[in-house]
């Protein structure tokens, strides 16, 4: 079962989402949350797997919640949800140690799939934000540096490559002939070198290191 706290300062929206996520076996809505502020006290007493996050909320709002919530809590994962997709905090609340972030208006079935995706250990953004991550980063005429980030095996970059152009666990391993759980050793190794509490924070830094360049 997969226990979910949803952090909105919309109540029309809260229940909205508890009723969508509700209607799956194997999910359970434990608590709602009207602001950050909130949300915090609400993971600290719960313990969450997964917490919905909306952006912009009072008193305390999403990313600065999501930074405290990950300071205090290694195991609960973050899901940005917001209705825009153009603004810097997509990479502000991946650095807050955001594990998703989904569009309020992606279709019901994504949501579910979302949060089993995060829940997995996965990385979750959703393709308009991938898209605008990629944007960020684009630099005319430069080329990958696939020396970059020493502190990692020609084999972890690699596979960091991949893990940075959205593959899965499952087609990196079919793409280099090796096992499933040989790709997840790597990257959880990837992760420790990188200091990154998640797969989106190692995507940013293939990019913000130049191991990885957009159309490369």
């Amino acid at each position: 079962m997969i226990r979910i706290v949803i952090a909105d300062d919309q109540a029309m929206v809260r229940a909205g989402f508890a009723a969508l996520l509700s209607a799956h076996a194997d999910i359970e809505v434990i608590g709602q949350a009207e602001d950050g502020a909130h949300c915090v006290d609400l993971v600290a007493d719960l313990d969450p797997d997964i917490v919905l996050m909306d952006v912009r909320m009072p008193l305390m709002d999403g990313i600065e919640a999501t930074r405290t919530i990950v300071a205090a809590n290694a195991e609960t994962r973050i899901i940005m949800l917001t209705t825009f997709d153009i603004d810097d905090y997509v990479f502000d609340a991946i650095r807050a140690g955001a594990s998703g972030f989904l569009l309020k208006d992606a279709p019901p079935s994504e949501l579910a799939e979302a949060v089993r995706i995060v829940a997995g250990g996965e990385a979750l953004l959703a393709p308009s934000v991938t898209k605008r991550v990629i944007e960020h980063f684009a630099t005319g005429g430069q080329k990958p540096n696939r020396t970059a980030l020493p502190e990692l095996t020609d084999r972890e970059r690699e596979i960091l490559i991949q893990v940075a152009r959205g593959a899965s666990n499952t087609e990196i391993a079919a793409s280099l002939d090796i096992a499933v759980q040989t790709v997840k050793t790597h990257v959880s190794r990837i992760l420790y070198k990188l200091d990154a509490r998640d797969r989106a924070q190692a995507v940013i830094a293939a990019y913000e290191s130049g191991l990885i360049v957009p159309n490369s």
